[in-house]
């Protein structure tokens, strides 16, 4: 039975692997989101990797040559549990996939953890311990806070590992 697995691949070499799997007969997954790049007073949607690093690949380890993964161009090394490959709970790709657009790329407001106007507390770094407003992403780790300051509202970027529900 096919499953899905997870393949760390080389530094910004996710789009070659990727290829190169398909062209060996497996089935990948490459999820990306848009991040808004602003540049010399315009801004665009580029696409960038959903997980930098990581794509997904379907396979029987029963049946199919998995072991060639690790020798795929553009591949650092299949993840597995001892000397078998980890399989992904079966509702992970296909959510994934449900949350696309129409550009193909996958939403991130349908992936948020937290409800916009949502109180967070920062539990990391120069902010820690101060409470904010959740404004939205930047990217897939990364959260908005709207905090007080000088009188006015300002806008910061945190990890999302730093934050908690206040």
């Amino acid at each position: 039975m096919k499953q899905w697995h997870v393949v760390y691949t080389q530094y910004r070499n996710e789009t070659r692997a990727a290829e190169q799997l398909q062209r060996q007969g497996f089935e990948t997954y490459f999820p990306r989101c848009g991040k808004i790049r602003r540049h010399a007073r315009r801004e665009d949607v580029v696409r960038v990797a959903l997980f930098p690093r990581y794509l997904f690949v379907a396979f029987d380890v029963e049946v199919d040559r998995w072991r060639a993964v690790n020798g795929t161009i553009g591949v650092s090394h299949l993840i597995c549990h001892g000397e078998r490959p980890m399989a992904l709970p079966d509702d992970v790709v296909p959510s994934l996939l449900a949350t696309e657009n129409e550009d193909g790329l996958v939403s991130l407001a349908s992936l948020a953890l937290f409800e916009v106007g949502a109180r967070l507390r920062v539990l990391d770094g120069a902010f820690a311990g101060k409470t904010g407003v959740y404004d939205g992403m930047t990217g897939a780790d990364r959260v908005v806070l709207l905090f007080e300051l000088i009188g006015r509202q300002v806008r910061v970027a945190v990890p999302m590992h730093a934050v908690e529900a206040a």
